[in-house]
Parts: structure tokens; C-alpha cells; sequence
């Protein structure tokens, strides 16, 4: 059993990478494969944007070297397909940081993220 910050860090990675490589593959209609190679500037910049925010709502740092796992994972299943479902315990955990953000008069701290779920109809 982990202890309590380093099983945070894992499951922030995980949940990023679910987050991040389905959102960015559901816009291009493509693979987490075809995320990882034909759309590396977008779902970085999704990673970096979810990981500052989930850091900020955790109370926890990364290790460093989280964007290089993310993307060493996507393609060891560059088969998968993508789409954005379970969206209460996936994207909408970062949605629900962002709604009660905007709701307190602050920046969205996800922007991209959330206009993107409005892209693809997930909000």
C-alpha cells in the first residue's frame, strides 16, 4: 500500500492521461496512437493543464518526467480507440474544479479543457 502523496501522484497521472488522450483523440476522431504522434502540441498542452490544476486541488507536485510517461503509455496502447465517456469520474473531475473556479469569480484553471468538452458535446 502507498502512502498517501505518492498514491495521489499516481492516480493524478492516470487520470490525466485518461482525460487528456481521450478528450484530444474524440476532437480528431483518431487512436491514442494517432493522439501521441499527429497531436503532440494539443495534448501536451491538455497534460499541463490538468496536471497544474489537479497539483493545485490535491495539494501535491508531480515528479518530473510525467508528460514523457504519459506519452511512453499511449504508445504501448496506440490501438486504443478513444472517446470521452464516464465523464462524471474522469473529465469531470477537472469540470467540476473549473465550474467552481468560474462560479467564485476566478479564471477558468482549465480552459482549453473546457472548451474542448463543449467541442466534442461532453458539456
Amino acid at each position: 500500500v502507498l502512502e498517501l502523496v505518492p498514491f495521489k501522484r499516481a492516480m493524478l497521472e492516470k487520470l490525466i492521461w485518461i482525460c487528456a488522450f481521450m478528450l484530444v483523440g474524440a476532437r480528431h476522431g483518431c487512436s491514442v496512437g494517432e493522439v501521441e504522434k499527429a497531436h503532440p502540441d494539443e495534448v501536451n498542452t491538455l497534460i499541463a493543464e490538468l496536471a497544474a490544476a489537479g497539483e493545485t486541488e490535491l495539494d501535491i507536485k508531480l515528479d518530473d518526467g510525467c508528460v514523457e510517461r504519459l506519452t511512453a503509455y499511449a504508445r504501448a496502447v496506440a490501438h486504443f480507440p478513444t472517446a470521452v465517456k464516464e465523464f462524471e469520474w474522469r473529465n469531470g473531475w477537472f469540470y467540476g474544479i473549473s465550474t467552481r473556479a468560474i462560479e467564485a469569480g476566478r479564471a477558468d484553471p482549465c480552459p482549453t479543457h473546457t472548451a474542448w468538452l463543449k467541442e466534442v458535446g461532453a458539456v
